[in-house]
């Protein structure tokens, strides 16, 4: 379940907000190498200004590759080189943008929501199987039966209100 909830911090912190965030370009993979590699083993990922992330590249023959899975990830970015460093501006969301993006977060916390109940019906199924083979008694089933669940309860509390922490930070923007 923390699993779940953890993987659900890192697709929110790659949503943008309008603000720089190094997380922003985490999802990019740039083909180098002739294999597809994530940008943070191409080169270093920094946000010197508040609308501003910079990737500085190791390999100057791979900029242009580095722009263009930047440009191509679907972000709506557009990186601008200079040398060894890609300079990319974070632009103003507009309203449609902002929509849209809290539509995203919102599929991303039902993801999470149903991998904590997957979980949840895994470790009931577990305890059913501990009572069938006499493992457990009936009253301890009952015991974890309901610790199962005040276990669900708080984990998808976790992931609403990261989803409406989220939403708040899109719409204010």
């Amino acid at each position: 379940m923390a699993g779940a909830f953890e993987t659900l911090r890192k697709e929110l912190g790659g949503l943008r907000t309008g603000r720089a965030s190094a997380n922003l370009l985490d999802p990019v993979t740039v083909e180098a190498y002739g294999t597809k590699m994530p940008l943070a083993q191409v080169g270093t990922v920094s946000v010197p200004e508040p609308r501003m992330i910079t990737v500085t590249v190791w390999d100057k023959g791979q900029v242009k590759a580095v722009e263009k899975a930047i440009r191509d990830a679907g972000l709506g970015l557009n990186p601008m080189s200079e040398g060894a460093l890609v300079r990319v501006p974070i632009p103003d969301l507009t309203q449609d943008r902002r929509q849209e993006l809290v539509k995203v977060a919102g599929k991303y916390a039902e993801h999470a929501r149903v991998s904590v109940r997957n979980v949840r019906r895994d470790g009931m199924e577990m305890l059913k199987q501990l009572e069938k083979k006499h493992e457990i008694s009936q009253d301890e089933h009952r015991k974890w039966h309901d610790e199962v669940q005040v276990l669900t309860d708080s984990h998808i509390k976790k992931v609403d209100e990261a989803l409406a922490t989220k939403e708040k930070e899109i719409s204010q923007v």
